[in-house]
């Protein structure tokens, strides 16, 4: 089989897959079939959080660290958050919100904004023309400022949330925010599209020249929904 493989390989005929597995296969070759499994081998003693902190103090590290990353954040409660949702709509002058099917239609009654349906027939181009994105997220890590989106219905199509130029990502609290990323990842299902953000989309070149806006939105709105703004 090694031998038939390495023929194939020097004619031209495998394609990068079957190469990449090769060269595993090769690797392991001399592993044997009672070797202790790579996960028992490696020690996974990882701190779960880093310090111990209440909840109030959890939310206020994640606004914190969301802030820090450029991120706008605002506070409301369950009432407020269709004033609130409808409020940075019209400050940012969008006559269209791209909505995802599933989300909460109150979160939008304040708004008189056109709702753009989410579509798989969208084209990037009719998607950025839109002026705004609104939707729920699935989890919100505190000490990385990090929400993550897994394309749940009340999320989108994870396009939805790259193209358009404005995102305005809702979060309930206490719910949906952890402290670390090891609890994220027990809420998340590894199967799903799983978008991680942190604050708005930039980057930098070798002179740290900052762009924004090439990966994604220039600018994210995060509300968390159901805390008290903090004294």
């Amino acid at each position: 089989m090694v031998a038939a493989y390495a023929e194939r390989e020097g004619s031209g005929e495998v394609s990068s897959r079957e190469r990449i597995l090769g060269r595993v296969r090769r690797a392991l070759a001399d592993v044997p079939g009672d070797d202790t499994p790579y996960e028992r081998a490696v020690a996974r003693g990882y701190l779960r959080e880093h310090g111990e902190r209440t909840v109030e103090e959890t939310v206020d590290l994640l606004a914190e660290n969301l802030a820090d990353y450029r991120a706008i954040v605002h506070r409301t409660d369950a009432a407020g958050l269709a004033g609130v949702v409808a409020g940075l709509l019209a400050a940012r002058g969008a006559s269209s919100v791209l909505v995802p099917p599933g989300l909460d239609e109150d979160w939008l009654t304040g708004s008189e904004a056109t709702r753009v349906a989410d579509r798989a027939e969208s084209t990037p181009h009719e998607l950025d023309r839109v002026d705004s994105v609104v939707t729920a997220c699935a989890v919100a890590v505190a000490e990385t400022g990090t929400i993550v989106l897994d394309g749940s219905p009340d999320q989108g199509r994870r396009r939805i949330t790259l193209v358009p130029d404005h995102h305005i990502c809702v979060v309930r609290v206490p719910d949906q925010v952890v402290s670390s990323v090891p609890q994220a990842l027990e809420r998340l299902d590894p199967a799903r599209p799983l978008t991680w953000i942190s604050g708005p989309s930039a980057t930098s070149d070798i002179e740290l020249d900052r762009v924004e806006g090439v990966h994604g939105p220039r600018t994210l709105e995060v509300v968390l929904v159901g805390c008290p703004a903090p004294r």
